[in-house]
């Protein structure tokens, strides 16, 4: 599903700035309803048992750290969901976090569509820390294996891939 839906081969320009031959979108899977029940099967297994919460920085980890936590309860585990703003509201309370909020101190696990440097996931991660949450986890769906995991273990955190980019590629590349 990856390979067809949410793969690229081509010029593209990343996000970070730089040029890839190689695109990935996990949207058109994540945002479809088997789609999003497959991943978040998957993506629980990796969750740490000692989370309470997953979070993921919005609009990628949106549908992510949903359809986790409602796996979650459907399995009977509590896990609920934060969706971390990538700045703080401009109005009401100014909440830069959003979901039910866990108690300074607990774990949670933060998810990612894609990680090529690791620098969305960081800023997630960086503002979790600050709020005094144990963070020491990423889950994405796809590792770009541009150096995310590297920036991640410099950060003391642990990055867990489902995919990697070059398997994702060998599937489509091997598709009609």
């Amino acid at each position: 599903m990856l390979a067809r839906r949410a793969y690229r081969h081509g010029q593209f320009t990343l996000a970070s700035g730089r040029s890839s031959h190689h695109y990935v979108n996990c949207k058109p899977v994540s945002l479809s309803g088997f789609g999003l029940a497959l991943l978040s099967a998957e993506l629980l297994e990796r969750v740490e048992p000692e989370a309470v919460a997953v979070a993921g920085l919005t609009l990628g980890a949106d549908p992510l750290v949903s359809g986790v936590a409602q796996a979650a309860a459907l399995s009977g585990r509590a896990l609920d969901a934060l969706i971390v703003r990538k700045e703080a509201k401009g109005h009401g309370t100014g909440a830069w976090l959003e979901g039910p909020l866990p108690e300074a101190g607990s774990r949670l696990t933060v998810l990612e569509d894609v990680v090529t440097s690791g620098g969305s996931s960081l800023k997630a991660v960086r503002q979790l820390r600050d709020a005094g949450y144990r963070v020491e986890r990423v889950v994405t769906i796809v590792d770009r294996q541009e150096g995310g995991e590297a920036a991640m273990a410099a950060e003391g955190l642990e990055l867990v891939s489902l995919f990697l980019l070059e398997e994702v590629a060998a599937t489509a590349a091997q598709q009609p």
